[in-house]
């Protein structure tokens, strides 16, 4: 039996991944702020073949006790926490984050400090068992700061950060730790964005994280070209960098 808990489960990449993994049989615990959208989430993943589907309601942004949270989640089902897929968040708007500090850590709470919570507590739950994977989507946004999105790139560049300190840490214990580092992705979230060549399906996403789990990856650019753009956008030179409109 796979347990695999997904969070932020309501979002388009997760539930792309979601019915991916239901196809496998695993047994699936969703958590999202929404209970509606969990029900027909989890209705749709059982006719993709889930085991068994667990909905819990939490808002992530909202979490008292995260070791309480975790022992809840354990508390739900048979056996251990197998996979965890982190995939909540939200690409708030720049400008108006910049004009308010309340806002920013709001944004940095939900985006990165949620994150390193339940990373920090699964991450000592896996060490124990010596077995377990973490996904954590990133994105190519942390990678460098730009005038458009540095808040929430920031965010994700703390994410990565983590991740790579948790992978470092617990190779030797037998737990894989994956980060997802997705390009532009056509989602609600980005429906008021205009979209081109470069951007890409959640299921193109959800394809790529499931590869990465298969083949015990480390950290992955979704599509894969973003690996190339990123490399050439941070090897710019300041003097020149700071100088452009990205």
């Amino acid at each position: 039996m796979t347990n695999v808990v997904i969070f932020g489960a309501s979002s388009a990449i997760a539930q792309a991944s979601a019915r991916l993994l239901a196809q496998r049989g695993y047994t699936l615990l969703l958590v999202a702020r929404d209970s509606h959208k969990l029900e027909a989430i989890a209705a749709d993943l059982n006719l993709h073949g889930a085991k068994d589907v667990i909905c819990v309601q939490q808002d992530l942004a909202h979490i008292e006790n995260y070791d309480s949270f975790i022992q809840t989640l354990n508390d739900k089902l048979t056996g251990n926490i197998d996979i965890t897929l982190l995939a909540h968040g939200t690409l708030d708007d720049q400008a108006k984050l910049q004009q308010s500090c309340s806002k920013t850590f709001e944004s940095l709470h939900l985006n990165a400090l949620s994150y390193i919570g339940l990373l920090t507590v699964l991450a000592n739950q896996m060490e124990t068992k010596r077995a377990g994977t973490l996904i954590a989507i990133s994105s190519v946004a942390g990678d460098r700061g730009r005038q458009s999105n540095y808040v929430y790139g920031s965010a994700k560049g703390l994410v990565s950060l983590f991740c790579q300190g948790l992978r470092n840490r617990l190779d030797k214990a037998g737990v894989q730790v994956i980060t997802i580092k997705p390009g532009f992705v056509d989602t609600p979230m980005t429906a008021a964005f205009p979209k081109g060549a470069l951007w890409a399906q959640p299921e193109t996403i959800a394809q790529g994280i499931i590869k990465a789990l298969d083949k015990k990856r480390n950290t992955v650019y979704l599509p894969s070209f973003w690996r190339l753009i990123m490399f050439v956008i941070t090897h710019i030179p300041e003097k020149i960098f700071k100088k452009l409109s990205l």
